[in-house]
């Protein structure tokens, strides 16, 4: 049986072909849509950081630690490639929580 891909699949597999270097590029031309610095839970540590995208580059190195709201949801980025997790700061980007979910399921520790 073959499973249909959704939006971030599809985008996710193209993603894989583009070299690296145009990768980088793509990365930070999406982070002027970028909304992390609005939300309750991003940090001043964050910011001097430069942490951004996270939903894309993974979680926070060590500036966030505490859930305080979250605006992923409402990102355009997240809409933009059809996202459907949040608290990328702290749980991780997409490919990572989905692979999480797909191995422990949706009762993860």
């Amino acid at each position: 049986m073959v499973k249909n891909m959704d939006k971030f699949e599809e985008l996710h597999k193209e993603w894989a072909k583009v070299p690296v270097a145009k990768q980088m590029q793509m990365d930070d031309a999406k982070k002027g849509e970028c909304i992390c610095p609005e939300c309750p839970t991003y940090t001043n540590c964050a910011k001097n950081a430069k942490e951004l995208l996270f939903c894309m580059k993974g979680k926070s190195f060590m500036c966030i630690t505490k859930k305080n709201g979250c605006l992923c949801p409402e990102c355009p980025v997240t809409k933009e490639y059809g996202l459907k997790n949040k608290f990328f700061c702290m749980k991780g980007a997409e490919k990572a929580q989905r692979y999480e979910h797909a191995i422990w399921g949706t009762k993860m520790v």
